[in-house]
């Protein structure tokens, strides 16, 4: 078995049978040969998804035989909910496929080809692009000190933190919704930190193996459509980038710097709410209000 596909499921019910179909129009050959095979990880979605991913049917009866349907009891965020997939995988490769995306070519098939190629790598992202073909800037440079500070105030509409490099190139990090690494070594390192409930947990992961040497590439040869926040909102994004920007910190660096950055949290938090209040924009004080609350 080559590679395990990973999908995970909230809520998602039509986009994720969109996205297994994808998967089975692009690679039949390889689930037909037992190379690939797709482990679909519903976290208790209430739309019926697990029904419908259930009773999905295809093209071959035998095509069974590699495909898992997990059904989580509870909703237990990206990192949980990935990492008790990748419990029932037997991939020499993992890749985390968003429920939102569809596969539109086989470059996920040569990217597997690049890692066996490739064993300093130990993490290949994949391009991914919105509907209408542009792409969505999916690797990005670490969010030490000075990058969280120019992304907290605005660097990244400027394209100063990520990008979708036009060629195979190495990187800080890649995005987990469309993320290849080794199954070893992934397991190795204990898999996503279960702290970060969803955002920042694939920034962290990659973080997580360049300090152990090996390396993070985007590898641009792939077609991926990816429909961004069709599973959560901007709310709930901007909280948990929050909360796991903290984490980070406490994590990763000293006191002085959690500090500064939690400071500096906070500054954007009242920015945004006096912005909110003289503009009289709800959706701006209701979320950074949020954001006030949170404590590690």
């Amino acid at each position: 078995m080559q590679l395990s596909i990973i999908i995970l499921s909230y809520n998602t019910k039509a986009l994720t049978i969109r996205c297994i179909e994808s998967v089975i129009k692009q690679y039949k050959r390889q689930l037909e040969n037992n190379e690939f095979e797709v482990i679909v990880v519903d976290n208790a979605s209430t739309d019926g998804s697990a029904e419908a991913i259930d009773n999905f049917q295809f093209p071959s009866a035998s095509w069974r035989t590699n495909f898992q349907l997990i059904k989580n009891k509870k909703n237990y965020g990206f990192s949980k909910g990935n990492n008790i997939g990748t419990k029932y995988t037997n991939g020499r490769y993992l890749f985390f496929l968003n429920s939102d995306t569809e596969v539109l070519d086989e470059g996920i098939a040569h990217m597997v080809g690049y890692l066996d190629n490739h064993k300093n790598v130990g993490i290949l992202g994949a391009k991914l692009q919105n509907s209408d073909g542009t792409a969505q800037p999916s690797s990005g440079t670490f969010y030490t000190l000075l990058p969280t500070i120019l992304m907290l105030f605005g660097g990244e509409r400027f394209g100063l933190l990520r990008e979708s490099p036009s060629e195979v190139k190495q990187v800080d990090w890649v995005s987990g919704g469309a993320m290849m690494v080794r199954n070893a070594l992934f397991k190795k390192f204990g898999g996503f930190d279960e702290h970060f409930f969803m955002y920042v947990e694939d920034m962290e992961f990659c973080f997580r193996v360049k300090r152990q040497g090996l390396t993070t590439y985007f590898y641009p040869a792939v077609s991926i459509i990816h429909k961004a926040l069709a599973s959560s909102n901007r709310t709930f994004a901007i909280v948990h980038i929050y909360r796991g920007l903290l984490y980070f910190y406490k994590k990763h660096a000293n006191s002085i710097q959690y500090t500064l950055v939690k400071l500096l949290l906070t500054l954007k938090a009242y920015v945004a709410i006096a912005v909110g209040t003289f503009t009289h924009n709800a959706y701006l004080t209701s979320t950074y209000r949020k954001t006030l609350s949170l404590s590690l």
